[in-house]
């Protein structure tokens, strides 16, 4: 079984571009480290094809190369928070009814190759300077959980499982930026990516 993981910085995590085998050092490769134990007979092969800074259109434009045409069996795709922070930081216009066109079309074309969509809600944590975010940030979940929600094979939810957490626990633990998970925060991402990956292995 082959599966391509899709998505931004979060996914990338300083991934080797000359190195097909490599998987970054983020949930990916905990992920992997995980999983391919338990199927010891199971021919699995993971690719990361994640790049730091990329929004929903940005993953569009690349989905025929860098997923489609490696005729993968699963997808698992994380994005969303850079649409939120670039119009923050760089003042970039978030049009959610083109947000909403791009990501039904990037799901549906996966969809439409006979690829399994499995999709991991992006999160965003109360660090000070992201507090600003947050409502732009929740307009924008809307859109991801009706879509994705509906269309992904999979859906995982992160945003309130996260920040339900940092009720009790700081959230730095999670992510020291709001954004970025630590290896505590990766882990937890790779453990229930690989329930909803354990249901379509072939």
């Amino acid at each position: 079984m082959k599966i391509v993981f899709f998505g931004d910085s979060i996914t990338d995590c300083e991934r080797d571009r000359n190195d097909e085998k490599s998987l970054g050092n983020g949930y990916v490769k905990i992920l992997a480290d995980k999983l391919l134990p338990i199927y010891p007979d199971t021919d699995i092969e993971l690719i990361n094809k994640g790049v730091s800074g990329n929004e929903v259109c940005d993953l569009l434009a690349r989905v025929q190369r860098d997923v489609i045409d490696l005729k993968p069996d699963a997808a698992v795709i994380m994005i969303g928070i850079n649409n939120t922070i670039h119009k923050f930081k760089y003042g970039k216009e978030l049009n959610f009814n083109q947000f909403e066109s791009d990501l039904t079309e990037l799901i549906k074309k996966l969809k439409e190759a006979g690829i399994v969509v499995i999709f991991l809600e992006p999160f965003l944590l109360p660090a000070p300077d992201k507090l600003s975010m947050r409502k732009l940030f929740a307009e924008e979940l809307a859109v991801i959980d009706k879509v994705a929600g509906k269309l992904a094979d999979e859906f995982v939810p992160y945003d309130e499982m996260l920040n339900g957490i940092a009720q009790t626990i700081p959230y730095t633990e999670y992510s020291e930026d709001g954004v970025h998970p630590t290896h505590r925060c990766s882990r937890l991402i790779a453990d229930t990516a690989i329930k909803a990956i354990r249901k379509h292995l072939l």
